[in-house]
């Protein structure tokens, strides 16, 4: 996966050899975490393993979703009440 997220750098040489000077061992460069957060902290990991306990432990991603949508529209009618300004004075 490494290689994709090469591809998608604005500059994927530059990436490349970033990522090779602080990981430049080749078991390095196939491990599943970057040299940023590291194996213990990797906001990927964390995100999937979120996503799996939510998965076996019933968690009901339909009325999450849901929540989610009402307290986005329930914000954006707020900032409409409020005359839907960015920047206000306060």
């Amino acid at each position: 996966r490494w290689e994709d997220q090469f591809n998608l750098a604005l500059d994927p040489e530059r990436a490349r050899d970033y990522h090779d000077r602080t990981m430049p061992h080749q078991a390095h460069k196939l491990a599943h975490f970057c040299s940023m957060c590291g194996p213990k902290f990797c906001a990927m990991q964390i995100t999937q393993e979120v996503r799996d306990y939510a998965r076996t432990n019933g968690q009901n991603t339909t009325a999450t979703a849901i929540a989610v949508q009402d307290g986005l529209a329930a914000k954006a009618n707020e900032f409409l009440q409020q005359g839907a300004e960015v920047y206000r004075e306060i």
